[in-house]
């Protein structure tokens, strides 16, 4: 069953809303991770895609240290201090786009975490040791989803093919990898180094590295060799 017809993909997304009204944020989405690229798989509002697809293209920023940690990252402050200097082109970025402080909690298991839930919030401020405990209950159900999410997956496939709700999800994820097969065939750089250019061109573009990765597979964007 598709995502808009109420199905379990549809899951996710509700939890983010649910976030925002049990904690004091002001946007949430979720993130799929694979081989250090975010995926974004849903979110409560422009905000958050906007902020999320940032980190995607910086390759930095909270979301990314949670998912290659596998621990909570909690920013409490992107206008200065500590969590400024660690992430400083995200920081901008982010406090230009309104958002002060962003929660990243991991998705997954002790072993492995596939993906982020991640909370924006538009004022500087630390959560309560209550409201990380609602966040991690969050990052859980959210788990719980994407478990059942791939169950449903694999029966579908058995049946008819891919499910509907990954679709979109998938198309935007193959397209950045392939044009980084592109870059790398381009320039003979590596495939880390090739993502890195692409992700340095979309940054000084001003657009996300999907887009970039849209160009580039759709032969309006070259890359000389090195």
């Amino acid at each position: 069953m598709p995502a808009s017809a109420g199905g379990p993909g549809d899951i996710p997304r509700r939890l983010c809303a649910v976030a925002v009204e049990l904690l004091p944020v002001t946007s949430a989405s979720v993130s799929l991770h694979d081989e250090d690229m975010p995926v974004r798989l849903c979110e409560s509002g422009a905000q958050a895609a906007y902020v999320t697809d940032i980190q995607a293209t910086l390759g930095e920023g909270p979301c990314q240290s949670a998912a290659r940690s596998g621990q909570a990252v909690y920013a409490c402050d992107l206008t200065e201090g500590r969590d400024a200097e660690r992430w400083p082109v995200f920081a901008e970025e982010a406090t230009e786009a309104g958002v002060r402080a962003t929660y990243s909690l991991p998705l997954g298991d002790d072993e492995t975490c596939v993906g982020t839930l991640d909370l924006y919030r538009d004022t500087p401020g630390a959560l309560t040791a209550a409201e990380q405990h609602t966040a991690r209950a969050l990052a859980e159900a959210v788990t719980t989803a994407l478990m059942a999410l791939a169950r449903n997956t694999e029966e579908l496939d058995q049946e008819s093919g891919r499910a509907d709700w990954l679709d979109t999800l998938v198309e935007g994820h193959d397209c950045v990898y392939q044009a980084v097969g592109m870059v790398m065939a381009q320039t003979d750089a590596s495939a880390p180094e090739s993502l890195a250019l692409l992700r340095a061109r979309a940054f000084a573009d001003g657009r996300t590295v999907t887009e970039a990765a849209r160009a580039v597979v759709a032969h309006e964007l070259r890359f000389p060799p090195e």
